[in-house]
């Protein structure tokens, strides 16, 4: 039995992004596929890549639209799919509901308010499964929040540690380079090629990137304590991807055969 699944967003890389793994899924009939400004054109005038759906026409995004699929992923600006999540409980209460936007990761109304400008739009499961609990919870879930880029590098590198209680949950650095696709496609002057080629750029520092409270909140529900991080991003000169160097201390008296031992555990029958 196929599942009918619904993108809006399709002509953003997130959007594109999750139609191509869609295609590939043998119990998926791709439904309605939308987006905002380019609603009416041609999706393979956009992406390109996707030629199986190339003489698809993006539809308006709404609620009536995406309404009636088993399944809708949120491809959308962060501030945009807490609206449309809310119409499409009243319209489809039966469809599973996926949020690749911020809307519904954070847990901390206050953090969301502080770093994103607008009201909480309230907290799903979060979809990270190497997360303590996150498994079971994700199985039954309805509704559920696709981590952030930088979130998910950062937590997968140093969520095993703090789950089997071998590093400080003090003092932890993280840099990280990301790759220009991360901004999304609108046109913005430090993402051309003439200002991001052959040089880097940090921005956000000082604790102040969207993504430092979704961090924290994931390897403190890691560790079972607060674990408070200094993270700085950088824009890299490079389409897409992440390289992190994330650091933190070994608890005194940890055996270092132990912190192998602690990856080992987490991921050694991971299938991805």
């Amino acid at each position: 039995m196929s599942l009918t699944v619904a993108v809006s967003g399709a002509s953003g890389y997130a959007g594109g992004e999750v139609l191509r793994l869609l295609l590939s899924h043998p119990e998926v009939e791709i439904g309605a596929i939308t987006a905002h400004s380019n609603a009416g054109e041609r999706l393979g005038s956009l992406q390109p890549h996707l030629h199986a759906l190339a003489d698809r026409v993006l539809q308006e995004t709404t609620a009536e639209v995406l309404a009636g699929h088993d399944v809708v992923f949120l491809a959308l600006p962060h501030g945009a799919s807490g609206a449309v999540a809310a119409e499409l409980e009243l319209l489809s209460p039966g469809t599973l509901v996926i949020d690749a936007g911020a809307d519904h990761r954070l847990r901390s109304p206050q953090d969301w308010e502080a770093f994103y400008g607008s009201d909480h739009a309230g907290t799903w499961p979060y979809g990270l499964p190497e997360l303590p609990g996150q498994r079971a919870e994700i199985a039954g879930a309805s509704r559920i929040a696709v981590p952030g880029c930088y979130p998910t590098t950062c937590l997968l590198a140093l969520a095993p540690g703090f789950t089997a209680g071998v590093l400080v949950p003090e003092d932890v650095v993280i840099v990280a380079a990301s790759g220009t696709s991360g901004a999304g496609k609108s046109l913005k002057p430090h993402l051309l090629g003439s200002e991001a080629m052959g040089s880097m750029s940090p921005y956000g520092v000082g604790g102040g990137h969207r993504h430092t409270p979704e961090i924290e909140q994931g390897l403190s529900q890691a560790a079972g304590e607060p674990v408070t991080v200094s993270f700085t991003p950088t824009l890299a000169p490079m389409p897409r991807g992440i390289l992190a160097t994330a650091t933190a201390r070994l608890k005194p008296g940890v055996d270092p055969a132990e912190v192998r031992a602690a990856w080992e555990r987490a991921y050694g029958q991971e299938r991805f």
